[in-house]
């Protein structure tokens, strides 16, 4: 979808303290070699900070960091436990970042997985287009034990706790968003089931395993049908972004991933697309690990705090998630971005 004078105001992290790699392969959490094959130095762990209380701490920077607004919509997406249940986590958000009280504002909760960030943006350049109000977005997100193992759930894919915000406006801010595309294909959501039968309650046999998931998945239906349906979701949505936005791969100046480790990033982003590592924020995530939904925006976070996001620039925001889902952003700097703390 093409977008028109919608723009980014500001964003914000919440992240925790980073726990080096070292410090995980010599407690025995994990072993050198799959450590190593990670290309990691350290993961954010969260040790009194819940997911929700994350993504307030990035909402109140980001709002800090804008404009006066007063949102119309937060979108806050998420790919795991929240630290309560059956509960709205948005509305938390809402009321922690944004204030107590009575507003005409809606609070949503998204759930697509480490694609949730950019859905999220979707939904809120839609909602700011259609309406002329702002919107917040949020992601938050803590890995720990008894359901994920932040190491070995997804071997290659070691997880990182914390929390991003970005505000939208029709206000002028820092950047423009000049495009947004989303991309499902559904016969894919069994690759990431971890059982054929549904449950009375959440994770009764410990910790998720993906790897058992994803093996199950191609014994039923091959190798080759998963790589050619995966290949061409992200060349879809790949194609649509860039085609709303008139520009080509090589036109942006940086290309945020999520933070999926050396392995994975090699095999769906710097090989097949032809990505320099050097054009991504590949030095955050080697301190973070994955953030679920909220690597992009954390990756544009960092690039503006560390003062390589400049005016004139335009940003590539990529994502894929299990379900399957992608999403893809552009984003051009139109001006300083503010980072004050």
């Amino acid at each position: 979808m093409r977008i028109d004078e919608v723009y980014l105001t500001a964003t914000g992290v919440g992240l925790p303290p980073r726990r080096p790699v070292a410090d995980a392969v010599a407690a025995g959490e994990v072993g050198a070699g799959p450590a190593r094959a990670s290309g990691l130095q350290s993961v954010t762990c969260a040790v009194d900070e819940s997911a929700p209380e994350m993504a307030v701490r990035a909402a109140r920077q980001a709002l800090r960091r804008s404009p006066a607004v007063e949102p119309d919509l937060v979108v806050h997406a998420c790919n795991h436990h929240q630290g309560q249940d059956m509960w709205p986590v948005a509305s938390y958000v809402l009321r922690e970042a944004v204030g107590p009280g009575p507003r005409s504002c809606s609070a949503l909760e998204v759930r697509q997985m480490s694609n949730g960030g950019l859905a999220a943006l979707d939904l809120a350049a839609r909602s700011v287009t259609a309406t002329g109000g702002d919107a917040l977005v949020t992601t938050g997100d803590r890995f720990v034990l008894p359901a994920i193992d932040r190491w070995r759930t997804d071997p290659g894919t070691p997880y990182g706790d914390g929390g991003t915000a970005a505000v939208l406006s029709r206000t002028p801010g820092f950047a423009a968003l000049r495009a947004v595309a989303v991309h499902s294909d559904p016969d894919l959501e069994p690759m990431h089931r971890a059982s054929a039968t549904f449950t009375d309650a959440p994770f009764p046999d410990g910790p998720l395993d993906f790897d058992a998931a994803h093996a199950s998945f191609v014994e039923r239906h091959g190798m080759t049908f998963g790589v050619a349906r995966t290949d061409r979701g992200q060349q879809a949505v790949l194609d649509r972004v860039l085609a709303d936005a008139d520009m080509k791969l090589g036109d942006a100046d940086w290309v945020l991933l999520p933070h999926f480790g050396r392995r994975r990033l090699s095999a769906i982003f710097h090989g097949p697309l032809g990505i320099d590592p050097e054009r991504t924020a590949a030095d955050l995530g080697t301190t973070t690990g994955h953030l679920g939904a909220g690597d992009q925006i954390a990756g544009l976070d960092h690039l503006a705090v560390s003062g390589r996001l400049r005016p004139g620039q335009r940003c590539l925001l990529l994502g894929v998630g299990a379900g399957f889902s992608w999403g893809a952003a552009v984003v051009d700097v139109l001006a300083e971005p503010p980072v004050r703390p």
